[in-house]
C-alpha cells in the first residue's frame, strides 16, 4: 500500500517536469521566430536556398 501512495505522489512530479520541458520548448521556438524574422537572417537563408537550387 505504501508503494501505491508513493507512486501517486510522484505522478504529479512527472507532470510538472513535462510542463517545464514544454514551456522551455515554447520559449526556444519563440526565440527562433524572433531571430528568423530579421532581414539579415532572411537574406542569408534566401541566398542559401538560391545557391542550393542553382545548377552548375
Amino acid at each position: 500500500m505504501a508503494v501505491m501512495r508513493r507512486l501517486a505522489r510522484e505522478r504529479g512530479a512527472a507532470t510538472a517536469e513535462y510542463a517545464v520541458a514544454t514551456m522551455a520548448a515554447v520559449g526556444f521556438a519563440g526565440l527562433l521566430v524572433v531571430i528568423l524574422r530579421g532581414d539579415e537572417v532572411r537574406g542569408i537563408l534566401t541566398d542559401l536556398v538560391r545557391n542550393a537550387l542553382t545548377v552548375g
